[in-house]
């Protein structure tokens, strides 16, 4: 026998349409994952994120690696919570951070493999973005 809660939990699913449910879906995930990952930077519990950055960009930014990616882990940090408070702009600062991580594992020259789930997720963030129009903070 199922708890209330869990009724009216099922019944609201149910009844909500089904780009409500996307957007709630897409928000949650570019909210929690960018904040995540953007806290491992700090303490590589994940991997050592430094594997993963192209010389060119601590050429282009005199830092050292571990150094750069507690810049990237503070970028991502912020671009979870803005998808949390402003999908509609979060979503726009996720796909671009998702397109500069792109280019830097092509510049790499390997992780082709990253290179294209991280294709996959900017298109959803970009999904998120279209699923975020008429959206307000009070809706969302």
């Amino acid at each position: 026998m199922k708890s209330a809660s869990a009724v009216r939990t099922q019944n609201a699913l149910t009844t909500m349409p089904a780009d409500r449910q996307a957007f709630l879906l897409l928000r949650t995930v570019f909210t929690v994952a960018p904040i995540l990952f953007g806290l491992d930077k700090f303490t590589n519990i994940l991997t050592d994120w430094t594997v993963y950055l192209a010389p060119q960009a601590t050429a282009v930014v005199p830092l050292t690696p571990q150094t750069f990616m507690y810049i990237v882990g503070v970028v991502e940090i912020i671009a979870g919570i803005v998808v949390a408070v402003r999908p509609k702009y979060g979503s726009l600062l996720v796909a671009a951070w998702l397109a500069g991580i792109i280019i830097n594992l092509l510049l790499l020259g390997s992780f082709y493999d990253v290179a294209l789930r991280d294709f996959g997720l900017l298109v959803g963030a970009l999904a998120l973005n279209r699923l975020s129009v008429g959206t307000t903070r009070t809706t969302a």
